[in-house]
């Protein structure tokens, strides 16, 4: 049992645990790397300190001056999404980045930070009706499910079009769980997710060539060895290989021979596996469960519906990565892009969640009604 109290202390100290972890398996992911040099973890070193700092500020601020800008955030993201794919940098068959001044920023990291503002903002204006004649039922869908999705939806197909995958379904969790939060008619949730369910099979169409192959790989992992599957294949070698203890730091085989591609990026937990066995791994998933856990906790001792929602929004992005990046690392889910927060590399997203993360510290410490 955590005492409220007690709460901010505890998500800076598993926070900085996170990013130390993060720090380590970087170093060594990028020391005999073939790829990237060891400049990407005095970069990540740099970026961490500045997150930290910026926790730190954000912290002790005012988060309601953040609903007065939801809306004016989200459409910035939204600008920055469609500039990025008339200007933006091409990489990897993808165009996710702005390049300034050698310095990369990822518009759609930072768009998950502005849905999160812009659904605490608009659901915490509208509480459930009660009436159910059929007039006032055709504004609650339009006002309570329509409309916002449509909003969202814009994000979406824009991410979606990078293309993205990994941050689109992400974007479309963090709706699908701020809607029930707040307190939509059940029958209209449930018809959501049945008309979503639907629609999965027609999405197969819209899908990049290389998705589709991700996708067929997980269902068959032998389909394409050296091609597809060969990032996962050697992934689970890596995180197998490391047993209960792991083989040391900077003495993992797969690692620091290169076998396994993106290990610096998406790929790090199997680095972490390797070196640090399964303590390691479990170690840091600890960590992620107790921010969470505390985070839960602020959600329900926050009597504004603004900072409920939005401390909601922000445990959900942060379990729903973990859980989606550990789980595409070890084979369990299709591979789908996505970093393990604060502590794969990448600037834009660990800034981001020093951000959601700094903005949670402050909700922890303002629970009185607005």
């Amino acid at each position: 049992m955590i005492l409220a109290r007690h709460i901010p202390r505890v998500i800076w100290i598993h926070t900085l645990l996170i990013i130390a972890i993060g720090l380590l398996a970087l170093y060594s992911a990028s020391f005999n790397n073939n790829v990237v040099g060891v400049s990407v973890f005095y970069d990540q070193l740099f970026i961490a300190l500045l997150g930290i700092l910026l926790m730190v500020v954000l912290s002790r601020g005012d988060y309601r001056k953040f609903f007065d800008v939801a809306y004016i955030v989200y459409g910035i993201s939204v600008f920055f999404l469609v500039l990025v794919l008339v200007m933006g940098r091409q990489a990897l068959g993808a165009t996710r980045w702005f390049s300034v001044g050698g310095f990369s920023f990822q518009p759609s990291e930072f768009s998950k930070l502005a849905v999160i503002f812009f659904l605490g903002r608009y659901f915490s204006q509208r509480r459930p009706r009660l009436s159910f004649d059929f007039s006032t039922s055709i504004r609650e869908i339009w006002g309570d499910l329509i409309c916002p999705l449509l909003l969202i939806g814009v994000s979406m197909v824009l991410i979606f079009k990078q293309p993205d995958l990994g941050t689109a379904i992400l974007v479309m969790g963090i709706f699908l769980v701020m809607l029930y939060a707040s307190g939509i008619a059940l029958r209209f949730y449930v018809g959501l997710l049945a008309v979503l369910g639907l629609l999965m099979p027609l999405a197969w169409h819209f899908l990049k060539q290389y998705q589709k192959d991700r996708l067929l790989v997980f269902l068959d992992p032998s389909r394409d060895p050296l091609g597809a599957g060969y990032t996962i294949t050697q992934s689970k070698i890596a995180v197998g290989s490391g047993e209960l203890l792991g083989k040391g730091w900077l003495a993992g085989t797969q690692n620091q021979l290169n076998f396994l591609p993106e290990r610096h990026t998406d790929f790090i937990f199997s680095v972490i596996g390797e070196e640090w066995g399964l303590l390691g791994g479990i170690l840091l998933i600890y960590c992620y469960s107790v921010i969470i856990y505390c985070g839960f906790k602020i959600t329900r001792h926050n009597k504004d519906p603004f900072g409920q929602l939005v401390a909601l929004g922000i445990v959900s992005i942060l379990a729903m990565q973990v859980v989606i990046n550990i789980g595409m690392v070890m084979g369990l889910l299709p591979v789908v892009g996505i970093t393990l927060p604060l502590v794969s590399y990448g600037r834009t997203s660990f800034m981001v969640f020093a951000l959601l993360l700094g903005f949670l510290l402050n909700l922890s410490k303002k629970r009185t009604i607005f």
